[in-house]
């Protein structure tokens, strides 16, 4: 069976990441891997519903139906943007590594590194799981200490509902501890903040650090927008 019509706009649509502000449809087709005739049949489809706008040299960009929508949907960059000062606080007491995670197709993506984490395995992605974001797949062992038994990675979440902070030692990488909590926004869990350091690093000095910081981000994104002076 061959790829669905829906299939084949998505792999259009995902020809634009990472790409520049316009291509043209002969990249699209080597993007996709579609044949030309179906990538400009699919394209056409997207510039009358108006995810793709045509261009004055003929190309083709993202049109304003996608962009609405992605306003529509939590922003990462305002997450972060609303994070930064918190971050650079919380490094700058730990002096470890301090980043903001949210849920991205079943991983945690952080915001500062771009890394993508493993749910089971590290600190952040543990605050998404316990928090309802996505579901614990089949556990991969990234190091002896890695965590992959289905009811003693429950009863850990469980704890961390309880609790409201994270641990990773040694679970992802060899030799570093992270530690996360849980940023809320209008008091749902939005994100995790974390902060990864050395083995020896002691936890008592990391975690009121990562709940000091999860609370000031979260009051950042429920603070009211400033109002815009008139000239």
């Amino acid at each position: 069976m061959g790829e669905s019509v829906a299939g084949r706009v998505f792999s259009v649509l995902d020809a634009f990441e990472g790409a520049p502000d316009t291509l043209r449809l002969t990249e699209i087709g080597r993007r996709t891997g579609l044949p030309l005739p179906t990538a400009l049949r699919m394209v056409r489809e997207l510039v009358a519903w108006g995810g793709l706008e045509r261009a004055t040299d003929g190309s083709y960009r993202l049109g304003t139906r996608i962009r609405a929508l992605g306003a529509a949907a939590p922003c990462p960059r305002g997450l972060l943007d609303a994070a930064l000062p918190a971050l650079r606080a919380l490094t700058a007491r730990t002096g470890g590594h301090a980043d903001v995670a949210v849920p991205a197709d079943g991983t945690a993506l952080c915001l500062v590194s771009g890394e993508r984490l493993p749910l089971h395995a590290t600190a952040a992605g543990k605050i998404l799981l316990a928090s309802g974001h996505g579901v614990p797949a089949t556990a991969v062992r990234h190091t002896p200490y890695t965590l992959t038994a289905p009811g003693a990675l429950g009863a850990q979440l469980t704890r961390i509902r309880e609790t409201g902070l994270a641990e990773g030692h040694e679970e992802y990488r060899l030799g570093e501890l992270s530690l996360a909590a849980p940023i809320s926004r209008t008091g749902r869990t939005v994100a995790a903040v974390t902060v990864t350091s050395g083995t020896g690093t002691p936890r008592l000095r990391l975690a009121p650090a990562v709940r000091e910081a999860a609370v000031a981000i979260g009051r950042a994104l429920d603070a009211p927008p400033r109002a815009t002076a008139r000239p």
